[in-house]
């Protein structure tokens, strides 16, 4: 079974300047999810999808492959993830390379590890009738009990009914970790979605949710490391 990396970097990111590439703990972050991906064994290829020469040859020079870069189509603040994974496995299939398993891996994800892409596609495999395998992160407190403003400005519950609810009373809700996917081929052909009707949910360990895509997470997110990873791979 044939199966290609991609991740998804782009240059031009408006809310954080060349965010694909800023320094965390004094590497480039895309390249840890590059290294994770080649670590695994997993992959046929692994490549990086940019529309950047910078963030391209990062991406060479951390072991990628970079056959193409990004049209503007793509390139661009409407395209989804899934336009993007679809232009990249029409232009291998264009090149006579067709693959069995996608696994979509975002840039700005440090703490993506290659025993967690392992540990995704091993539950994939157990579950031949599913589609894809999605990260989650449970919200730390429900949303069930969220708070809104109302026409004149005053608090109000947006959802009246669950107000004297009790939190463990209310159902679990999940929010996607934004870090990777495993997805079968011929899935995302033909949902063009990672998140299909038969989507695993994975629920990765620790600290090693959600990605880091604001200027906060970015600047702090040092002090997210658990001490026994600040040593070897993630050492600062």
């Amino acid at each position: 079974m044939s199966a290609i990396a991609i991740m998804t970097a782009r240059g031009g990111s408006k809310r954080i300047p060349k965010k694909n590439m800023r320094s965390f703990c004094g590497k480039p972050i895309l390249t840890y999810g590059i290294t994770a991906a080649l670590t695994s064994g997993l992959f046929d290829e692994v490549m990086v999808s940019t529309d950047s020469e910078e963030i391209a040859e990062i991406a060479r020079q951390t072991g990628a492959k970079v056959p193409f870069m990004r049209s503007a189509r793509t390139a661009d603040d409407y395209a989804t993830t899934e336009d993007v994974l679809l232009e990249v496995l029409d232009e291998y299939k264009e090149a006579g390379r067709t693959f069995d398993m996608v696994c979509c891996i975002y840039p700005t994800a440090p703490f993506l590890t290659a025993a967690k892409i392992k540990e995704a596609f091993a539950m994939l495999a157990e579950h031949p009738e599913a589609d894809s395998v999605v990260p989650v992160v449970a919200f730390s407190f429900p949303p069930q009990r969220a708070l809104i403003t109302g026409d004149k400005g005053y608090l109000c519950y947006q959802y009246p009914e669950n107000a004297l609810v009790r939190s463990q009373d209310l159902m679990t809700i999940y929010h996607d970790c934004g870090q990777f996917y495993v997805c079968r081929e011929k899935a995302l052909q033909k949902y063009h979605d990672l998140i299909t009707p038969r989507s695993l949910p994975f629920c990765p360990a620790g600290n090693g949710g959600a990605g880091h895509r604001s200027p906060f997470r970015l600047e702090h997110c040092g002090d997210e490391i658990p001490p026994d990873e600040r040593r070897g791979e993630y050492a600062c």
